[in-house]
């Protein structure tokens, strides 16, 4: 065999190229695939965290007039012992002249 008729043929890919290729493209896929859930699962979160805080906006303002009616009340319970109180210092003193 001649030397020239060797060098002639086309040269194959070497079997570790194409396996090391293979698993390249193998562990790409997976990575992509792996990227693909975690993106699915954030975007999910993201959807719950959002509704969340639509929740909590809307108890945020039912709390503030939940605040203004018991400052109210405060307001006016305070009003009126106040008043009873003090009328009943002025019975006390009337009281007290009258003994």
């Amino acid at each position: 065999m001649d030397r020239n008729t060797t060098s002639t043929k086309p040269s194959l890919p070497r079997p570790s190229s194409v396996a090391s290729s293979n698993a390249a493209s193998t562990n790409k896929n997976r990575q992509y695939a792996h990227l693909h859930a975690q993106l699915a699962q954030l975007n999910a979160h993201l959807a719950d965290t959002e509704n969340l805080l639509r929740m909590t906006a809307v108890q945020a303002q039912d709390m503030r007039f939940l605040g203004g009616y018991v400052g109210a009340l405060f307001m006016g319970s305070a009003k009126v012992l106040g008043e009873e109180s003090v009328q009943g210092r002025g019975n006390q003193a009337a009281e007290d002249k009258e003994s």
